[in-house]
């Protein structure tokens, strides 16, 4: 079973690999309400697609979830799931099978 710390673990492991790629003084929080996409966030395109690549990634590779975060439901949504942590986290516990 899916659980949110492990979700929260997977999301902090591509932010912290994000975070590598930057510099020192220019690191992303790390907290349920980092904002990862809008106008708050500190994430440029490449690297808010690139979170949600290694995401997804990380779901099949170490959970076995074939789950797509970037399809017409999320996009479809009034209210963004890749908004922050916190509401990415909620959305990949709604759609993971099992959860």
């Amino acid at each position: 079973m899916i659980t949110r710390d492990v979700v929260d673990t997977i999301i902090f492991r591509a932010l912290e690999a994000l975070n590598a790629e930057r510099d020192p003084d220019d690191q992303i929080e790390m907290s349920p309400a980092t904002p990862l996409f809008g106008v708050d966030a500190a994430l440029d395109s490449l690297e808010f697609v690139s979170i949600i690549t290694d995401v997804e990634a990380s779901l099949n590779l170490d959970l076995g979830l074939d789950i797509s975060l970037a399809d017409d439901r999320a996009l479809a949504r009034p209210q963004s799931p890749y908004a922050t942590v916190e509401t990415l986290r909620q959305y990949i516990l709604e759609i993971a099978p099992g959860s």
